[in-house]
């Protein structure tokens, strides 16, 4: 059936001469892998450059039930991205977010709120003019409401070390290791107090950042199953340093 749709582009793989394999978060469908045919071609060379990474993208495809690779028609720009292509702390996020979406949003059932979540996401990334090295943290902290591993809040008193594997705040030290210190866990709750609007306000240092990317994605291998190294990880934190 021919539907359309709002996505975000996330990766693409060549396949065959002139196709590609697309990974796209849908507002309708959710994460879908399309088929899209002559894109690497001559004749049609431009429409590649509508497929990187957090495009904000407006759809036709034919969408089949239960198929594992559907057909993708008409594509076009929803909303230009004017700041991302070209800046290089703002796209080498862009990478490393889409990366990270592809590994944990797995489920192909529409949820709109998340989509909008993530639609106004790239559009901060794009438009704020302060804070921008502090959105990678604000997003990975604030997605996990939407993918339902939200952790607990601190308490007056009892918010010395986050422990990863219980998602909450406690006095002393947890017997495992998958825990923030007691600095890194103070800067941690601080991103209950500031979203993408106040991220300029967050008092948070390279070093201090750089352990909290790691931290909060081994809070996501915890609790959503995400396997495997994030590649573009490593650029991000070159391009920050």
């Amino acid at each position: 059936m021919r539907e359309s749709t709002k996505g975000i582009f996330l990766h693409f793989v060549p396949y065959a001469d002139s196709a590609v394999i697309a990974t796209v978060y849908t507002r309708k469908f959710g994460p879908q892998t399309f088929l899209v045919n002559g894109l690497r071609s001559a004749k049609r060379g431009s429409r590649i450059n509508l497929f990187q990474p957090l495009y904000l993208l407006e759809m036709e495809v034919y969408h089949k039930p239960g198929r594992n690779l559907q057909r993708m028609g008409e594509v076009r720009l929803d909303v230009p991205l004017l700041r991302i292509p070209f800046d290089i702390k703002r796209s080498s996020q862009a990478i490393f977010i889409a990366e990270v979406l592809r590994k944990c949003l797995r489920e192909e059932e529409s949820n709109p709120d998340l989509f909008d979540f993530l639609f106004h996401a790239v559009s901060v990334l794009d438009l704020k003019e302060e804070g921008i090295a502090n959105f990678v943290i604000v997003f990975l902290f604030r997605l996990t409401r939407y993918l339902g591993v939200f952790p607990r809040e601190p308490e007056p008193g009892n918010s010395r070390f986050f422990d990863l594997v219980s998602a909450s705040f406690r006095q002393t030290e947890p017997d495992h290791h998958s825990f923030m210190n007691v600095e890194i866990s103070a800067k941690f709750a601080e991103l209950f107090r500031f979203g993408f609007a106040e991220m300029e306000k967050l008092s948070i240092q390279s070093t201090h950042r750089t352990v909290l990317m790691s931290k909060l994605l081994e809070y996501y291998k915890i609790h959503l199953d995400m396997t495997g190294d994030i590649k573009s990880l490593a650029i991000l934190r070159e391009v920050f340093e």
